[in-house]
């Protein structure tokens, strides 16, 4: 399963490249589909690739596309086992000062 997704506004695309060029994992491609201006907006060609990282929205001159971790990975970042908190008795209390 992929780690992230990517969000694409093709309309607001001028194909600039950034996006294609800096990622990281070569999961996106300009598409040979045109967007309404004329452009070729980019593509996930590779979507179990992406690692949702978001330099295709840190580089992109336009904020057509934004990076996003998959929830399922997030949330099990999240939700590490931690270790409860207990609660000493009077004698624990007492032996340690």
């Amino acid at each position: 399963m992929a780690k992230g997704s990517v969000q694409i506004v093709v309309e607001q695309c001028k194909a600039c490249g950034f996006c294609v060029e800096f990622c990281p994992s070569h999961a996106l491609a300009l598409s040979s589909a045109f967007n309404a201006k004329g452009y070729h907006p980019p593509n996930l060609v590779h979507p179990e690739k992406c690692s949702g990282c978001d330099l295709c929205g840190m580089y992109c001159p336009d904020f057509a596309i934004f990076g996003f971790k998959n929830e399922v990975e997030k949330s099990a970042a999240t939700t590490s086992p931690q270790p409860a908190a207990t609660i000493p008795t009077d004698e624990e209390a007492k032996n340690a000062r």
